[in-house]
């Protein structure tokens, strides 16, 4: 019997179908190397199992029957670009309903606000979002009544461009029981139309949920719209994976059923919004990596302050704008070490939002101090870090901090950092060369739907803190401008190692799944100028291809 079973599993062997591989050839490859060295290919070769088997060069030889043979055609081949800061959800929500990222004055918006009620006469509230004050000529808060001159008869509730404030009508004030008499939450700050007066109607931070909490809850299916649609934006840039900062249990699901049903095409390392959704998706620790490495919950992402916009950074010293402020501390010193160690006992990766220098402190302080007690390998991100003292850039350095940077924030950012912090405040302010020269590592992302998700966008600022508009000549701070190939690990292999997914994707080697990218130039043969314009041709994820330009 021993013998007659040993046969007939050797015959199963030799009858069992080779293993597929993919060619793909003719290309000019360029990525970051296993030893951290830039490496220029020409070929490819992908296992069954969507990883790479072999990386070939010039004069290599090729596999003599690739089971599949794809010619490149002699275009740029690059490693997914990997988005360290993004809101997946927020992004297909904002795809979904009014969008005045576009609005350059009042009327403007407030145009689009009315033609927008005039062709969804069905909807109950009207929402949007991207709305940004200092791009107006206003440069003001808009108002409530200014609202009800458009849309008096349903609530509206509009989102500021960086999330951190909202634009409410009297309507939806009045639903959400918002008046003269309601105190500001803690972390929060109601705008009103005189000092303990009536609303005016924005809310800045933590005071956004007395309105936003009243906004009836998504169906399933409109989460599974705007996922579709976030990864479709995604794919068109080149984003194969990001850092979804602030995950819902109800964004989970929305991504796990896309992997159910095989519809979950880009990478989500996930941080959940708060320790009460970390616990509700993770348990007792992160969870596994799913859908061949599509998906996992690494972490919790946490807030110390609001944005530099809306004032509500946590500044060490008054606004120059605004001498009557220091902006909002959202979490206090000790909430903020309590749930920093409420996620580090279980091993959950810790991500808070800092952008002014006394926030920034705060966090460098509280990881100090988590360090001493939780040892191994934590890597604690500092999102944004937006405004940094000097004094405290080494401290990144010495406990190697996680620096979450998105380059496009500078570019946009420029004219209102200068106003709100003066001349004389600037020299830590998106200060990105001297963060890593301190052994932080810097992972560059978008902060979507704040920004576009760009990373072409963005690589171009990195090297050279120009905008779009070519201002200012020489570049913003030029002194904190990276390298081009330190640009490149900021979007590949930094991205990757900053959701613990090195060896996972990120480079074009060996072991890794195979996502990469056609586009149609040579980012390191391209003027910054010309970098942001590059154009995606392809994205393939895993060794399949998932999104071609039409």
């Amino acid at each position: 019997m021993k013998a007659g079973l040993i046969g007939a599993v050797a015959a199963l062997a030799f009858s069992a179908p080779a293993l597929a591989d993919t060619l793909v050839d003719n290309v000019e490859g360029v990525t970051i190397d296993a030893t951290g060295g830039m490496d220029r290919f020409t070929g490819l070769v992908i296992a069954d199992d969507g990883r790479i088997k072999q990386v070939l060069h010039r004069g290599d030889k090729r596999p003599e029957r690739p089971t599949y043979k794809v010619d490149g055609q002699g275009r740029i081949m690059l490693p997914g670009m990997i988005d360290s800061h993004g809101h997946v959800m927020g992004l297909g929500f904002a795809a979904l309903t009014l969008d005045l990222s576009a609005s350059r004055s009042l009327p403007e918006a407030l145009a689009m606000i009315a033609d927008y009620a005039r062709t969804h006469p069905g909807a109950p509230w009207i929402l949007g979002r991207g709305w940004n004050q200092e791009l107006w000529p206003e440069k003001r808060f808009p108002t409530a009544a200014e609202l009800d001159a458009v849309v008096p008869d349903r609530p509206v509730w509009l989102v500021r461009v960086d999330g951190h404030a909202g634009w409410a009508n009297s309507k939806a004030l009045a639903m959400a029981g918002v008046t003269a008499t309601t105190k500001d939450p803690a972390g929060g700050k109601i705008e009103r139309t005189a000092p303990g007066g009536k609303p005016a109607g924005v809310l800045v931070d933590n005071a956004m949920d007395l309105v936003g909490g009243k906004v009836p809850a998504p169906r399933p299916e409109d989460r599974d719209l705007a996922f579709a649609m976030a990864q479709d934006v995604l794919l068109a840039k080149g984003v194969t994976a990001i850092a979804d900062m602030g995950t819902t249990i109800e964004d989970w699901q929305t991504f796990r059923r896309a992997g159910d049903n095989g519809s979950l095409r880009i990478r989500i390392m996930a941080y959940a919004s708060g320790t009460d959704n970390m616990a509700l998706i993770g348990g007792p620790g992160p969870t596994p990596w799913l859908y061949e490495d599509r998906l996992r919950l690494n972490g919790v992402k946490l807030y110390v302050d609001g944005a530099l916009g809306s004032r509500g950074a946590s500044l060490k010293a008054p606004y120059a704008d605004a001498p009557g402020t220091k902006g909002l501390r959202i979490t206090s010193d000790t909430q903020l070490k309590n749930l920093m160690s409420r996620a580090a006992l279980d091993k959950f990766q810790v991500a808070v939002h800092a952008i002014g220098d006394e926030a920034n402190m705060a966090v460098l302080s509280a990881i100090e101090e988590m360090s001493e007690t939780y040892g191994g390998d934590r890597r604690w991100r500092i999102e944004h870090a937006q405004v940094v003292d000097p004094a405290d850039i080494a401290r990144f350095g010495k406990q190697g901090i996680i620096a979450s940077m998105q380059p496009t924030h500078q570019t946009s950012d420029r004219e209102m950092a200068e106003k709100r912090l003066g001349p004389n405040r600037l020299a830590g302010a998106y200060a990105w060369k001297s963060i890593q020269a301190s052994g932080a590592r810097i992972a560059f992302g978008s902060d979507v739907p704040v920004e576009e998700a760009d990373p072409w966008a963005g690589w171009a600022a990195a090297i050279s803190r120009v905008g779009p508009d070519g201002n200012p000549p020489g570049g913003w701070q030029p002194q904190e401008r990276v390298t081009r190939e330190e640009a490149f690990a900021g979007y590949t292999v930094n991205g990757a190692y900053a959701g613990f997914a090195e060896g996972r994707f990120g480079r074009l080697v060996p072991g890794e799944r195979a996502d990469f990218l056609f586009v149609d130039r040579d980012p390191f043969l391209s003027t910054p100028a010309e970098l942001a314009q590059t154009k995606v041709l392809e994205v393939w994820i895993g060794g399949r291809k998932v999104w071609e330009k039409k």
